[in-house]
């Protein structure tokens, strides 16, 4: 540095930042030698924090505000410095400005695929990534753990480190949410807050605050996605025999401009294939038709009579109940009977199938 520009820093007594990036988190604000002069004025603007730190102790924290740095308002530097006017006595000081806005957009994903255990599926592996958000919430902390003497620290220098720390923490908290993996895409809010909020004192230990952390997608292997295509479409198959034929049509359109052996090869195994299921459907038709048809028919409805007692029809009853009946004297051989198929009443004794009963039935007991 030249003599005037030596000149020239022990003239200024004004310590600001002012921020023209999207990414840097912490700047110090450079002085010829590290001199800040008494009665020097600070700036701290809304979204920053400055941090006073004197031969590499921290010696005050100043909020958004206008501050006149002398003894009055930094007393613990009376006892470190001797506070005089002019060039020949400032104190050796840094002032580290911090920015507390919340830096959004920052990625998160997995590189290699998480291997988890699924309820349906059994073991499956996934990938996942989204964005997150953060801010710095003690400087104290983020200068003592992450910047260090940094002068110009930046968000690139510690998104790697936050990134990792999500995607290790990833699999455990998600095998913990104990949702299945086909209903993940259903949640990914609740999911991405269930993270936030087990990972959030791990970034607390750094000074820092998860504001935010997004789930935007989480797939599985190609080779899983497609099975689960080929499952979701023979459930939207329906009839067998139809989408078969379906099957058939859009090949036989889609090689309709192809001329080669091996497309026409093709064609025809898949004719001979659907030629084949088709049959085999059709087999298990027929030989479900001839189980039918080996079944015995259902044992035929008993035949059932109405009697005609009192001037009152009773019935239906079976010829047990009526034999019965004619045992205990409750109806006798003149009693009206009438079935299905009796153009009208008739006596009981002029039907073949009750008749024989009276004879076999001893008379009453004279009194």
């Amino acid at each position: 540095m030249g003599f005037f520009d030596t000149l020239l820093n022990e003239f200024i007594d004004v310590i600001e930042w002012t921020d023209d990036t999207n990414d840097t988190m912490v700047y110090r604000f450079e002085r010829y030698g590290n001199e800040i002069k008494n009665e020097a004025k600070l700036i701290v603007r809304e979204s920053q924090v400055a941090v006073f730190v004197n031969e590499g102790e921290i010696a005050d924290i100043f909020d958004a505000g206008i501050y006149k740095l002398n003894t009055n308002n930094l007393p613990i530097l009376t006892k470190l410095k001797h506070w005089d006017h002019g060039f020949n006595s400032p104190f050796k000081a840094e002032i580290y400005f911090f920015n507390t806005r919340r830096f959004t957009d920052l990625k998160w994903g997995t590189k290699n695929p998480i291997m988890l255990r699924d309820k349906e599926f059994g073991p499956v592996r996934i990938r996942s990534f989204g964005n997150y958000s953060i801010r710095i919430k003690e400087p104290e902390v983020f200068l003592k753990e992450i910047v260090g003497t940094d002068g110009y620290f930046t968000v690139d220098e510690v998104s790697d480190q936050l990134r990792n720390l999500i995607v290790s923490r990833f699999a455990t908290i998600v095998a913990q949410m104990d949702v299945p993996i086909l209903d993940l895409a259903a949640n990914y809010e609740s999911v991405g807050e269930f993270i936030k909020k087990k990972i959030s004192p791990e970034f607390n230990a750094y000074g820092l605050e998860l504001t935010k952390l997004l789930v935007e997608n989480i797939s599985l292997p190609p080779k899983v996605e497609e099975a689960l295509d080929k499952r979701t479409s023979m459930g939207l198959a329906g009839n067998l025999d139809d989408y078969l034929k379906y099957q058939s049509a859009e090949a036989l359109n889609n090689s309709s401009g192809s001329s080669t052996a091996g497309d026409a090869m093709g064609m025809g195994m898949g004719f001979a294939m659907a030629q084949q299921m088709a049959n085999s459907f059709n087999s298990n038709s027929n030989s479900t038709t001839q189980t039918q048809a080996s079944t015995p028919p259902p044992i035929p409805k008993a035949q059932t009579y109405h009697l005609a007692i009192n001037g009152a029809s009773k019935g239906p009853l079976t010829i047990e109940q009526i034999k019965t009946m004619i045992t205990s004297h409750e109806i006798d051989k003149d009693t009206l009977i009438w079935r299905e198929g009796m153009s009208n009443w008739e006596k009981i004794s002029s039907l073949d199938e009750l008749k024989m009963i009276f004879k076999a039935t001893p008379p009453p007991i004279p009194n």
